[in-house]
């Protein structure tokens, strides 16, 4: 009888075992299906409106997990590095170009994109991703001086050159970017933004040194928090980020000097290890919709590349030549190329000795 209920009890165990594996199985299944509906996000911070993720979620059953970072190097680096996978991520131009020689990027299925035609056929097929094979435009704007009306006059700003007015002493914030302020210091020597003369580079450093006396102070996001306090009167910065220090500072004001100046693209990307590719195609086609473009412009501030959601904005907006540019400045900007290694690295060294005469 022993042996009897021994075996029962076996067998009965073997049962509530194999019952268990069954449900053990079907939750993980069930967990790793949930896993499944996430989005890695990979983007700058402060650049998208949080209800839209909420939005997204709401709508589409993924949760976003979202990290930012503080520079198109940072981001490269990880990316390239791959011990963190991301489904997402918001490369500038010339670095979408970079993370495609370096076939860190998945070619997009435009089979499973919806909405491309919302985009202005002007801002597509750019050179450092033709047809736009890898990248899709997210935000474009320029680089321009950022001003307080109260106590600087536009004419006195209206060209690169003026910054270095002795008038200017300690006024003067710069964005800490090697490409943007050796560029326009380049385009004030009447050079190329995408200078690749070593004399050419050096004479900028040159000059550029020659400003510091006027520079306050070389930051970076702060830059519009600073203005928006009065902590400077001018400050070398994006449209985008100008647009937000001006609404909270009505003395502000921005334009690109007549001379010319860059015209930057941040875009979507899907790196080649992402593993969910699906979610990303999802939130891409998310933003594509013009409501959610244009409420995503109205949050961040920089000019958007759909032209149904900029139909969608007030007039007001719509009529900003600071942060829509007239054709004629338009075609005096300049889109970064990718410089290369041994190029960036000369920009890099460049601006770092520059920023080191600061005292």
């Amino acid at each position: 009888m022993r042996k009897l209920l021994t075996g029962g009890a076996i067998i009965i165990a073997v049962i509530l075992a194999l019952v268990g594996l069954k449900t053990y199985l079907v939750q993980a299944q069930d967990n790793q299906q949930h896993s499944d509906k996430v989005l890695d996000f990979y983007n700058w911070g402060d650049y998208i409106d949080p209800d839209l993720l909420v939005k997204f979620t709401k709508e589409t059953g993924y949760q976003v997990n979202y990290n930012t970072f503080d520079s198109n190097e940072a981001m490269f680096t990880k990316i390239k590095q791959g011990g963190t996978s991301y489904d997402l991520t918001v490369p500038s131009d010339y670095t979408v170009n970079k993370m495609i020689h370096a076939n860190l990027l998945e070619p997009l299925d435009y089979n499973r994109l919806v909405g491309m035609n919302n985009y202005y056929p002007r801002l597509l097929n750019q050179t450092f991703d033709p047809h736009n094979r890898y990248s899709i435009p997210y935000f474009w704007g320029t680089l321009g001086i950022l001003y307080n009306k109260k106590v600087v006059s536009a004419s006195s700003v209206a060209h690169w050159n003026n910054l270095w007015d002795s008038k200017f002493k300690d006024q003067i914030l710069l964005v800490d970017s090697a490409r943007d302020i050796l560029g326009m210091t380049l385009i004030s020597q009447d050079k190329s933004m995408n200078d690749r003369s070593t004399a050419d580079l050096a004479a900028a450093q040159g000059k550029l040194t020659s400003l510091m006396p006027n520079v306050k102070a070389i930051v970076a996001d702060e830059l519009k928090m600073y203005m928006a306090q009065g902590e400077a009167n001018i400050g070398i910065t994006y449209s985008g980020e100008a647009a937000q220090a001006m609404a909270k500072n009505p003395d502000l004001a921005y334009q690109v000097p007549s001379e010319g100046s860059n015209e930057w693209f941040d875009n979507f990307v899907i790196p080649r290890n992402a593993r969910h590719k699906d979610a990303a195609y999802a939130f891409i086609n998310f933003m594509n919709q013009p409501q959610n473009a244009a409420q995503n412009a109205k949050y961040i501030g920089y000019a958007t590349p759909n032209q149904r959601a900029y139909e969608l904005l007030p007039q007001s907006v719509q009529n900003n030549r600071q942060f829509y540019p007239s054709q004629v400045t338009l075609d005096k900007l300049e889109v970064y190329q990718n410089l290369g290694q041994k190029w960036t690295e000369k920009y890099n060294d460049a601006f770092l000795e520059f920023k080191m005469t600061k005292r």
